[in-house]
């Protein structure tokens, strides 16, 4: 059975930092890409970070590159989402996904296996 749990999430101040964290099972892990997306009250969901299943690749929205870092364990099936410097605007519901042999994209129709969500809150 195919499970993403995503946890971490939480109340925080602006510039503080979350690390959220996502465990994966029913499937291999290391051949697949990992992405993080979320979705704040009234918007539609849109991509914060991704990963190739190689690892080679690595891409960020605009609106976060230089403040989240994705990465990943293999071995424990983990995937995690280092997020600093957090704005009130990152307020949202941050969901993992993964993608079979992907490349890290940003178009989450590309994504077979979501997670349930964390709620992330940064106050101002």
């Amino acid at each position: 059975q195919v499970q993403l749990v995503e946890s971490g999430g939480g109340l925080v101040q602006a510039g503080g930092s979350l690390r959220l964290s996502c465990a994966t099972s029913g499937f291999p892990l290391r051949i697949y890409a990992t992405g993080w997306f979320r979705q704040a009250p009234g918007k539609e969901r849109e991509f914060v970070a991704a990963e190739s299943w190689t690892g080679a690749y690595a891409g960020y929205a605009d609106s976060v590159k230089g403040r989240f870092t994705i990465s990943r364990d293999n071995d424990k099936n983990m995937v995690y989402l280092q997020m600093n410097s957090l704005k009130p605007e990152d307020t949202a519901v941050y969901y993992c996904a993964t993608e079979a042999r992907g490349q890290g994209s940003s178009n989450a129709d590309h994504y077979d296996y979501w997670g349930q969500g964390t709620q992330v809150t940064v106050s101002s």
